[in-house]
């Protein structure tokens, strides 16, 4: 597997590129599109996908571009779908200019596979943030977390479609159950494991 993750944007938001037998996805292209591209360029994998935990703006700003670039289809859980299409929705009319992309190619649901190469993830429905929020299990010991879970926090949940219970419900009934060992990698921020979340997130105790 090929794992890449990439710092973008002024919110510091997490862009991952997944890759297996030269196939890719990318996962939250939310700014910095050109060097989001050179860093699949020097990859040298083909994108099938980009693939999104929710539509937030900082999670979107560079979709429109990185597609255009790639040729790649974009998949979202389908209760954010709308996020996509709408400025209010996606959070871009309280920041800056308005932001519209065109609707997703893919609807997910919670329990899906997405096969890149011979690698398998897990579409892993976790809302609370937003209504559609999710996490990708990446293999047997990755988890891409969005905006759910960081390492010693949790997601905003003051967002419209947000759920401070249904956010933490999602974390302590979804995501603490792997091993201790599973890697975490949130949508800003550094890197955990389910392991020191258990231990030392306030928000979990």
């Amino acid at each position: 597997m090929i794992f890449r993750g990439l710092s973008v944007g002024a919110m510091d938001s997490n862009c991952y590129i997944i890759g297996d037998q030269g196939e890719g996805i990318v996962v939250d292209p939310g700014a910095e599109a050109k060097r989001i591209l050179k860093a699949i360029d020097n990859l040298g994998l083909k994108i099938k996908a980009i693939v999104l935990t929710h539509g937030h703006i900082d999670h979107i700003g560079a979709l429109a571009e990185v597609q255009d670039a790639t040729g790649a289809e974009v998949w979202i859980h389908a209760e954010d779908a709308q996020q996509l299409t709408d400025a209010s929705k996606n959070l871009s009319i309280y920041v800056g200019p308005k932001l519209s992309v065109k609707a997703a190619d893919r609807l997910l649901q919670d329990g899906e596979i997405i096969k890149v190469g011979d690698l398998e993830i897990e579409v892993i429905h976790t809302p609370g943030h937003t209504r559609g929020g999710i996490t990708l299990k990446c293999g047997q010991d990755l988890l891409i977390t969005g905006d759910t879970l960081f390492a010693g926090s949790v997601g905003r949940s003051d967002f419209p479609g947000g759920s401070h219970s249904q956010l933490i419900a999602s974390i302590k009934n979804k995501l603490l159950k792997f091993p201790d060992e599973t890697l975490v990698y949130p949508g800003h921020g550094p890197a955990s494991t389910i392991g020191e979340e258990k231990k030392h997130n306030p928000f979990l105790r």
